[in-house]
């Protein structure tokens, strides 16, 4: 999808919505429009009961510079939600047949219109994703049509702005790739190669092999993967983007790019969404090119711990144990409790050769997170209240939103093994509470971590606001907000 912003209209006969605000269909909302228009377009508002809510669109043809064309209202909502708004016109038009589309916004009375032209479009950009790589039989109807959206009103600085928030995007629309992708294609060397053109965008990149973490001791790691054919993968990428020295944040993702349960196999039914168990792993690889492709001034490096759960005869039993890179034994009493298993090998590692500040893991870890917060939010497990709020902030300002979740001395006691370290499982209740203490004993003195579980988050049954049905990309711009707001540094 080609974005971009023009002064004026152009003269040809494009496709062209106008972005309306509630309660100004009478007054000022559809001045940009020639009187004629004018009347047309209040006569479908009203036919669509259409008042600029968000989102919403009343759609008609009529005469506007002498020419005939395709014309809808698309509101912004009391709330000037120019994303959805852009989002909405994009899921109407995609597949519409129309190549062009055109939004004003000239009649909008926005405080900042180069701000609200970005965000417009940034919400196309992100509901325009699709994934037809194995569709060999879309009829004309299905197809994509849509190829270039043009904003006008705000130009002078909305080019500027977009270069930063294309990056975001694209990011995210990395993450939805890498989620969507079947098991039999991406797996843990591939998901290694498909990241390699971050090398490109200036992303060091380091992948340790099986041997290279047994070496290291990443014994619970390495006993999730036993089992699969595809080797494990341990995935490092790192953005210098300032002079100073190390990475103040980590990103660790889980990456079980099939997850079967293991010997503690999960039921048929549904098994084929597992392959979207890597989500936190794709959540930092979208994260880490949108840093890179906007220069973000942070120095970040991303984990990803690669593995396939599987149940061959070489796979991990319910009750091994096994010994972690930090040491502590950990008895495997469910092998489908494995995203623990493969963090906190990768938090240990991350720690022993990076000291970061900060740390943050992402995972699509506890069907329990799904209980307790539905898909409306992500679960936040912290050690320090300042990081739960700035989260929780970056969260709350670009829709990924986070609640968080109590953590204490007695759920943890709920995980302690007669004969190991730990198990990796507690009882049934509070699953998701007893598994971030799992991770919480991984973690060293005075490093802030938050736990981030996006189990209910990264795949969605029905349309949001700048997605489809499937990935959702969930966590890329949560974690890019939060390093652009509390992270970076002014070099000027």
């Amino acid at each position: 999808m080609r974005i971009s912003f023009a002064d004026s209209r152009p003269a040809d006969s494009h496709c062209l919505a106008i972005a309306v605000a509630p309660g100004t269909l009478t007054g000022s909302g559809l001045s940009c429009l020639p009187e004629a228009a004018q009347s047309l377009a209040r006569a479908a508002a009203k036919g669509h009961r259409f008042d600029g809510e968000a989102g919403a669109i009343a759609e008609f043809y009529g005469e506007t510079d002498a020419s005939q064309r395709r014309l809808l209202l698309v509101g912004v909502g009391n709330k000037n939600d120019y994303e959805r708004a852009g989002a909405a016109l994009a899921a109407r038009l995609l597949t519409s047949g129309e190549k062009i589309l055109v939004i004003d916004l000239t009649a909008i009375g926005a405080p900042d219109k180069a701000e609200a032209a970005v965000a417009m479009a940034f919400g196309a950009l992100l509901r325009s994703w699709r994934h037809d790589a194995y569709r060999s039989k879309l009829d004309a109807k299905q197809r994509v049509s849509l190829e270039q959206i043009i904003l006008v009103g705000g130009s002078a600085r909305a080019s500027d702005l977009w270069v930063d928030r294309e990056a975001v995007a694209e990011g995210v629309m990395f993450t939805r790739t890498l989620i969507t992708e079947p098991a039999n294609v991406l797996y843990p060397e591939s998901f290694v190669e498909r990241c390699r053109h971050l090398e490109d965008l200036g992303v060091t990149i380091d992948v340790l092999d099986g041997d290279a973490m047994a070496a290291l001791g990443m014994g619970a790691l390495l006993g999730v993967a036993q089992g699969s054919a595809r080797p494990p993968r341990l995935l490092i990428m790192r953005w210098d983007g300032t002079s100073a020295k190390g990475p103040l944040v980590a990103l660790v993702g889980k990456g079980v790019t099939f997850d079967t349960g293991g010997i503690s196999l999960k039921p048929p039914a549904g098994m084929e969404d597992m392959k979207w168990d890597m989500g936190g792993a794709g959540a930092v690889a979208g994260t880490m090119k949108a840093l890179a492709m906007r220069k973000a001034k942070a120095n970040v490096i991303g984990v990803c711990g690669l593995v396939e759960n599987m149940p061959d005869g070489n796979a991990q039993r319910p009750g091994d144990i096994v010994t972690s890179m930090s040491g502590q034994t950990i008895e495997v009493i469910n092998t489908d409790a494995e995203g623990r298993l493969v963090l906190c090998d990768a938090l240990s590692w991350v720690q022993k050769t990076h000291s970061p500040k900060t740390i943050i893991d992402l995972a699509t870890l506890t069907g329990a997170m799904i209980v307790s917060l539905g898909y409306e939010y992500g679960g936040m497990f912290a050690n320090d209240d300042e990081l739960a709020a700035q989260l929780s902030a970056a969260g709350e300002a670009v829709g990924d939103k986070l609640w968080r979740m109590p953590m204490g001395e007695a759920y943890d006691k709920l995980i302690d093994s007669p004969i190991a370290d730990m198990k990796n499982v507690g009882p049934r209740e509070g699953g998701s509470i007893s598994a971030a203490q799992f991770l919480r004993r991984f973690i060293d003195d005075g490093v802030r971590w938050a736990h981030l579980d996006i189990a209910g988050m990264v795949w969605a049954s029905k349309p949001g606001a700048t997605w489809d049905k499937g990935a959702t990309g969930y966590g890329v711009r949560l974690l890019d907000k939060f390093i652009a707001d509390n992270i970076e540094i002014d070099e000027a």
